[in-house]
């Protein structure tokens, strides 16, 4: 990776840290304050998909915009917008306010393909994997450091999160106009004479080849998220109801969980597709998402003490983000490796659509299944996760990748 590649990957580093801590810093206290208001589980929820409505909606918009007008652009104007969303927050005092911070929010928030296609410009093929890991990095320590001062935030009361999130993200704009270049000068004006396929046209190719390279890996994807939003939808609720954590503790819990998610993403990914390829740490990734969702209910439902079920959740929890650092890199690298070069931004805008339903559709799913039994969602993604297996067993790496992978290995071996 040359200087230049290596700058531009930093300072895209820099504004997606900011961009998630903003996030994080409101997203664990919000079903505290909903509660408070009388929402019920499924209503916390449907709050909570709101925003990947929003985002399915301007996902695939993003991603031809960045293709025709530049990765920069889309960037600015996603990050502003989730600074007005901030705002809401802050002012939200009823459901109603509450639904029209997650749709803002998520409108702005249809750029996380263009970042994919940012990196996709800037870095080498073989190094894709590991770049989208460190930018995955980046979003992890923004997960680790948010939610603790979303949950310092909250003394100041319920506009505490909302505003200090607000003015990081103006900043973050600021930042990011100063200092983020466009990364997309040399395929702009090839990519403009040829058109790509209607949005449309490829979705249904998805549908309906589910077995091509780059149909598989997005329906991966799509399942892997499905799976993980569906427990990360009802996590804080079980938390609360089962280890008593309130708006002001459940920061702490985030940051573990984003500080195992920096250390596998900037420290561990890149040896552990060096060593195993891009299709061998997807399916490690989806085996210990598997076995996390699964086994997230046991230290509650076991005769100890509560610091001991707390210290088993804790190793338990851990689980979770190893799988998702591990998983969802290792697919989006492949994407874009198997993908037309000119359609690189549509195509991360077809594969955040499919995600985007998955992040739709599994809180509001665990929902419903939450006031059945608060243990069953977990179980349910769990199972769900599984159908991954047979997808992820029919992989093989390209003779590219391949080739990497086995050269890197033995360098390492050397």
């Amino acid at each position: 990776m040359n200087s230049s590649a290596l700058k531009q990957l930093w300072v895209l580093m820099a504004t997606v840290f900011v961009d998630m801590m903003g996030f994080l810093i409101v997203a664990p206290t919000l079903p505290f304050y909903t509660t408070h208001l009388g929402a019920r589980p499924l209503v916390v929820t449907l709050i909570i998909s709101s925003f990947f409505l929003a985002q399915l909606l301007s996902a695939p918009f993003w991603g031809r915009f960045s293709d025709r007008y530049g990765r920069r652009p889309a960037l600015l104007v996603g990050l502003g917008s989730s600074a007005v969303a901030y705002v809401l927050f802050g002012l939200a005092n009823s459901i109603w306010l509450y639904f029209l911070f997650r749709l803002v929010q998520g409108a702005g928030g249809g750029t996380t393909g263009v970042v994919q296609a940012y990196v996709s410009d800037s870095v080498p093929p073989e190094k894709r994997a590991e770049a989208l890991g460190w930018i995955s990095a980046a979003t992890s320590a923004g997960v680790m450091i948010g939610p603790v001062i979303g949950s310092l935030a909250a003394y100041l009361g319920p506009k505490g999160p909302g505003f200090v999130a607000a003015g990081l993200c103006a900043l973050n704009v600021l930042f990011a106009w100063r200092w983020l270049p466009e990364s997309n000068r040399q395929e702009g004006a090839g990519a403009a004479k040829k058109r790509p396929q209607q949005l449309r046209q490829a979705v249904l190719k998805v549908l309906s080849d589910p077995g091509s390279p780059v149909s598989s890996l997005i329906l991966i994807y799509a399942i892997g998220m499905l799976a993980f939003m569906g427990m990360n939808g009802v996590l804080v609720l079980y938390l609360g109801k089962v280890y008593s954590f309130t708006e002001h503790t459940i920061g702490y819990l985030y940051a573990y969980i984003g500080a195992i998610g920096v250390i596998m993403r900037a420290v561990l990914l890149g040896p552990t597709v060096r060593r195993f390829g891009e299709v061998g740490v997807t399916r490690i990734g989806s085996l210990s998402l598997v076995l996390g969702l699964a086994l997230t209910p046991l230290p509650a439902m076991l005769p100890f003490s509560r610091p001991v079920q707390l210290t088993l959740l804790a190793l338990v929890v851990l689980l979770v983000p190893v799988g998702t650092a591990l998983l969802f890199p290792a697919t989006t690298a492949l994407v874009s490796r198997r993908s037309e070069k000119s359609e690189m931004g549509q195509t991360m805008g077809v594969q955040q659509s499919f995600g985007s339903v998955s992040r739709l559709v599994g809180p509001v799913c665990a929902g419903r299944i939450y006031e059945i039994d608060i243990r069953y969602p977990f179980w349910a993604a769990a199972a769900v996760m599984l159908a991954t297996t047979f997808l992820t067993s029919r992989l093989t790496e390209g003779e590219g990748e391949a080739r990497v992978a086995v050269e890197a290995s033995a360098a390492d071996r050397a």
